[in-house]
């Protein structure tokens, strides 16, 4: 549908889940990838079955919330691939857990993946797509950053602010030729983080989300393709008129 033959992507958290399904998707598309995940036994195994299909793919182990382990490997795929002009800020973490019982060492955690971590990609990368005078940046928040939730204050709490990074940004760089949106899935299936958040909320004695996928009016659970497609989009010149957006996908469960 797309083509990125001359497109060059990075996309944290590419080892499961979401970020896979979108580096899948722009690989599809003939993008040149950079792959960052903590889990380096996944990501190899991600990042092989792309270059046998085919992909230009370049991965590292990277903690996006350790600035200096995100400018070495920036400075490493440079040389290889030169600098992105895609930025998939998709690396993240959450915990069911209310102000009431989160531990101040998790609270502090998920704001430095979800947010810190944001941050110190688009302060590497985003200075080389000035000079370019070209870039997309994606930031995958979550209808949790639209509507506070029980039990979810520090995902919400990271969600809100990747959501107020997205909208800044996209002020500020418009005037350099960036683009900066922002997805917000809904209730995703086949991720490390649903079944995380399932597992806890199991153990608190609440159902899964398959038990609760009748809430949701499209009927179903998404799936990580369906986030894929959506940043596919944004990343197309179908979307160019598009910035400082927070896109739903959700199923119709969240629509505002």
């Amino acid at each position: 549908m797309y083509d990125y033959s001359n497109r060059h992507a990075l996309v944290t958290g590419a080892a499961h889940g979401i970020g896979r399904a979108i580096a899948n998707r722009l690989a599809g598309e003939g993008c040149t990838l950079t792959l960052w995940d903590l889990d380096e036994q996944a990501l190899t195994r991600t990042a092989s079955e792309l270059t046998e299909g085919g992909a230009n793919v370049s991965y590292r182990r990277v903690d996006v919330a350790n600035l200096a382990e995100v400018a070495d490997g920036h400075e490493a795929v440079a040389r290889k691939f030169g600098t992105p002009d895609i930025l998939v800020n998709n690396a993240g973490i959450g915990q069911v857990a209310s102000v009431l019982e989160i531990r101040p060492e998790d609270f502090e955690r998920t704001l430095r993946v979800n947010v810190t971590g944001a941050f110190n990609c688009c302060h590497v990368v985003v200075p080389q797509m000035v000079e370019k005078r070209r870039g997309s940046i994606i930031n995958i928040a979550s209808w949790f950053g639209k509507s506070g939730r029980p039990a979810s204050l520090a995902y919400c709490a990271s969600k809100f602010a990747l959501i107020g990074m997205t909208q800044s940004m996209a002020i500020d760089l418009a005037v350099h030729g960036i683009r900066v949106n922002a997805v917000c899935p809904g209730t995703i299936a086949n991720t490390q983080m649903r079944a995380d958040a399932d597992a806890q909320a199991v153990a608190r004695g609440l159902p899964p989300a398959s038990e609760r996928k009748h809430q949701i009016p499209l009927g179903r659970l998404g799936e990580p393709d369906d986030v894929a497609n959506v940043v596919a989009f944004l990343l197309s010149g179908e979307a160019s008129y598009m910035t400082g957006q927070s896109i739903n996908v959700t199923g119709g469960l969240w629509m505002n």
